[in-house]
């Protein structure tokens, strides 16, 4: 039975954080709100979460491509190889921030994505996201929440995302009313940022 949970992003109520986390521990899934668009995440080493994504997102989990969503950029060499430090600058300055960075992997990335070259990398702006993060202890994996409809594109009402969710994830945090404009996706596997898809953050370089 899914639930959901209200949380202030002001002040994110520890008690009903935790209870985020024991989800993703239990290997649930979770909709959550970041500094964009509500997301879809799971716990980044529970390959059984990870296959429920990819089902509902329709493609194939060695395949897909997902966020790696952190809470800073301290775990960053985790999955990532070691950036230079004009890459490191840009991170530095855009995040947290409405921004996904590509960045190359390196072969600590969990099984599941061990084919995969290169990982995008997010630090929201939201103290929700970075509070379930920091609980749960290691990156969320995460994909945005798409609505069918081609004019709004993004559900942005926390109650209406539970009515259409319920019964394919386990809860929804209601941060209040969400954004309808993605991460801008940049990439820095060059060493050359490459913008990807124009959203919400606005870099200069």
């Amino acid at each position: 039975m899914s639930k959901l949970i209200k949380i202030y992003e002001e002040n994110p109520n520890p008690a009903a954080i935790k209870k985020v986390v024991d989800v993703l521990k239990d290997g649930g899934l979770v909709i959550y709100p970041s500094d964009t668009v509500y997301a879809l995440g799971c716990d980044i080493k529970n390959k059984q979460a990870l296959e429920r994504i990819a089902l509902i997102k329709g493609v194939k989990l060695e395949k897909a491509n997902f966020s790696f969503v952190c809470e800073n950029l301290s775990n960053l060499s985790d999955y990532v190889q070691q950036i230079d430090t004009p890459t490191f600058k840009i991170l530095k300055r855009a995040l947290p921030g409405p921004y996904t960075f590509i960045l190359p992997g390196n072969n600590n990335l969990p099984s599941v994505f061990k084919k995969k070259k290169e990982v995008g990398i997010r630090v929201p702006d939201n103290r929700i996201v970075q509070a379930i993060v920091h609980g749960l202890g290691n990156p969320i994996v995460s994909t945005s929440i798409k609505d069918e409809d081609e004019v709004i594109e993004y559900t942005t009402d926390p109650e209406l995302i539970f009515e259409k969710w319920e019964n394919l994830v386990d809860l929804v945090v209601d941060g209040g009313y969400g954004g309808n404009i993605p991460s801008t996706v940049i990439d820095l596997t060059s060493g050359v940022p490459e913008i990807i898809r124009e959203g919400k953050g606005t870099l200069e370089f």
